[in-house]
């Protein structure tokens, strides 16, 4: 295959010479609003289970619904410019969640209050301008150059809903029922406390471990949308972790009766969950560490051709060899050198941002890097599979280590290496946003131009908006408790503390690298597994319930073949999207709620609760399996009836 083939014969959907609404009133205000809202719910996901998922799909499909079924319009365009601005939000806020909170946890615990909201948004702005900005001069070269190898699997499918345009009410139907239906579930658990939101079983005659699930709407539709494999992955990753080292740990441990560090109590005192706190997720973070880097490895020889294909492009532009349609308008690269060296400028020169300027020399190099490390790679694998985490990682290795060398290993030194780490985490997060983008746009026939606009109006207005939700929720329950976990920002913050205090256990990094290493050679996906090791096991458990009524829904649909009224995947992941959309807003409603005290739960005696336990949880888990049931049901497709 030729990795430069260019498909001439390629036609877009809207012709280059013909004119219809994008970057319209309507597509702004609708773009912006769904930036904000997925914004916030992806926050919510991500500090919750450490995963994000993809908006672009339910922002098109929600703009269709009522562009088409309330307002009477007709342009693609408009929806594809709604999807781009509203997808923003969703990969912004994912970007700042791996990172941010590792800020907040610092602050509390040096007695510093707490960052600024000004400071996080910031961050915020900064990279997610940066992200767009560095991802625009390879289009030519990823997007148009390579059409035909790179696949950009959630840009490609965002097309191909907007090109089912005229179905467009039905499908925002789907999307809203499971808006609605995770909401009311995740209201009646969170909120009213009517039935719990996990349940938790020790293993009698295997100590030192146990099993349990967070049975919530949300995890749900993630395991549908990633699907079984992936869901499997995860699953087995908390196995090695939850029924092969815990039980070791305790065992051989509780035998010497010591405490192993970074423990504080013996390993006989220790229930399960304090054997992963202080154990597994160690091991974990060595995994996750070693697949990201591994991942990113990997991409280093495609993405060093990439720069050498957008600096030809650029050279084109110049001597008026570049197309001049409609469909091949970029942004004026005056615009984007500019802007560029003007935020790295404030970045470097002034405390809004606090990188100093040796953080902001960071980020320019490495920003751009990664920036297209990330563009190249979620047109192989997908957003969802890009290795950020692992970019990250190599960031704040590399970061820590320099500050260190340079004498700055204090704490102005540690929220400066986590300050970079972020910029470069939401850089990279954007960048491949943009791309899958990008993408749509050139298989409907968009404008370049228009697009990237639409993309920096959508992180600013996320960027605006994800300080208050980030504070707001901060305030509700705390980063890094068992409501917000923020796995992956305390991963970050692990690796920070680590090189600068010389604290790190190494010898259970070491052995979750061992881990990675094996799985590896066995051509097994790192990261994935990795992942399910890094999270406590309750997590993978409702991801795989999805994965598996996914398998399901698509062996019937295989079943039903030509006599399939709908398409039973994707009226799945539509539902599966309303599902977690439902429930961040609503963990986001329950966040302020708390923060304001209002009282929600129902008057049930706590006596009366700790009595019935078991029977609450097993009460959960139906509510929880009946939900599956109409996922399913509501995702096959159904026979023709034939005369």
């Amino acid at each position: 295959m030729n990795d430069e083939k260019t498909d001439e014969g390629f036609r877009p959907f809207i012709s280059a010479d013909k004119i219809l609404p994008e970057l319209s009133p309507f597509s702004l205000i609708m773009g912006v609003l769904l930036a904000v809202i997925f914004g916030a719910a992806n926050a919510y996901l991500g500090l919750r289970v450490g995963m994000t998922v993809s908006a672009a799909i339910p922002a098109a499909v929600i703009s269709m619904g009522i562009m088409r079924g309330i307002l009477k319009r007709d342009s693609i365009l408009e929806n594809n410019m709604v999807q781009t601005i509203g997808s923003a939000g969703e990969s912004l806020a994912a970007g700042a969640i791996f990172t941010i909170p590792a800020l907040f946890i610092w602050y509390q615990q040096w007695d510093m209050g707490k960052p600024s909201y000004l400071m996080i948004s910031a961050i915020a702005l900064f990279g997610g301008i940066l992200g767009t900005l560095f991802m625009i001069p390879l289009r030519r070269a990823l997007i148009v150059k390579e059409h035909g190898t790179l696949p950009y699997p959630e840009g490609t499918a965002c097309a191909q809903v907007l090109l089912a345009g005229e179905e467009g009410g039905s499908k925002a139907k789907k999307t809203f029922i499971g808006v609605g239906a995770g909401a009311l579930y995740k209201f009646i658990a969170d909120g009213l406390k009517l039935f719990p939101s996990e349940v938790d079983w020790s293993i009698k005659g295997l100590k030192g471990t146990g099993i349990g699930a967070d049975i919530l709407p949300a995890l749900l539709g993630v395991g549908y949308i990633v699907g079984a494999r992936i869901s499997a992955y995860m699953l087995a990753g908390g196995v090695i972790g939850w029924f092969v080292a815990m039980p070791i740990i305790s065992e051989f441990g509780s035998l010497a009766d010591a405490i192993i560090y970074p423990g504080t109590v013996s390993v006989a005192e220790m229930d399960h969950w304090a054997l992963w706190e202080n154990y597994i997720r160690y091991i974990g973070a060595g995994a996750v560490a070693f697949g990201g880097i591994f991942s990113l490895i990997q991409s280093l020889p495609l993405s060093g051709r990439t720069v050498k294909d957008s600096v030809q492009n650029y050279k084109d532009i110049k001597s008026g060899q570049a197309s001049g349609l409609r469909t091949d308008r970029d942004l004026p690269y005056k615009f984007i050198i500019i802007g560029s060296l003007v935020i790295i400028l404030v970045m470097g020169m002034t405390p809004i941002v606090p990188t100093g300027i040796g953080g902001a020399l960071i980020i320019a190099i490495f920003g751009f890097f990664f920036a297209t490390v990330a563009s190249r790679i979620v047109g192989i694998v997908g957003s969802s599979n890009s290795p950020v985490s692992g970019m990250t990682i190599a960031t704040l290795l590399i970061t820590a280590s320099l500050f260190k060398l340079t004498g700055n290993d204090g704490q102005t030194g540690m929220i400066a290496t986590i300050a970079v780490g972020s910029v470069i985490c939401i850089i990279s997060a954007i960048a491949g946003d943009t791309s899958q983008d990008l993408k749509t746009g050139f298989l409907v026939g968009a404008t370049p131009r228009k697009q990237q606009a639409g993309q920096l109006l959508g992180v600013v207005a996320a960027a605006l908006a994800i300080g208050g939700i980030l504070i707001i929720l901060n305030e509700a329950w705390g980063f890094g408790s068992k409501e917000l976990p923020a796995p992956q920002a305390g991963l970050m913050r692990m690796v920070v503390e680590g090189v600068m205090g010389n604290n790190m256990p190494w010898p259970l990094i070491i052995v979750g690298i061992g881990i990675g290493v094996a799985l590896a050679l066995v051509k097994i996906p790192v990261l994935p597994v990795a992942i399910g090791l890094y999270l406590p096991i309750h997590l993978s458990v409702p991801l795989i319930v999805g994965g598996l009524i996914r398998l399901a829904v698509d062996r019937r649909r295989k079943s039903l073949s030509a006599n399939a009224e709908t398409c039973g995947a994707e009226n799945g992941i539509l539902f599966s999207s309303g599902l977690i959309a439902g429930e961040g807003l609503v963990g986001i409603v329950l966040a302020l709620f708390a923060v304001f005290d209002v009282p929600l739960v129902l008057p049930i005696p706590e006596a009366f609760r700790a009595a019935h336990h078991e029977a609450f949880q097993i009460g959960g888990s139906i509510l929880f399996l009946a939900l599956g049931a109409y996922l399913y049901f509501s995702s096959v497709g159904k026979k023709k009836q034939t005369a």
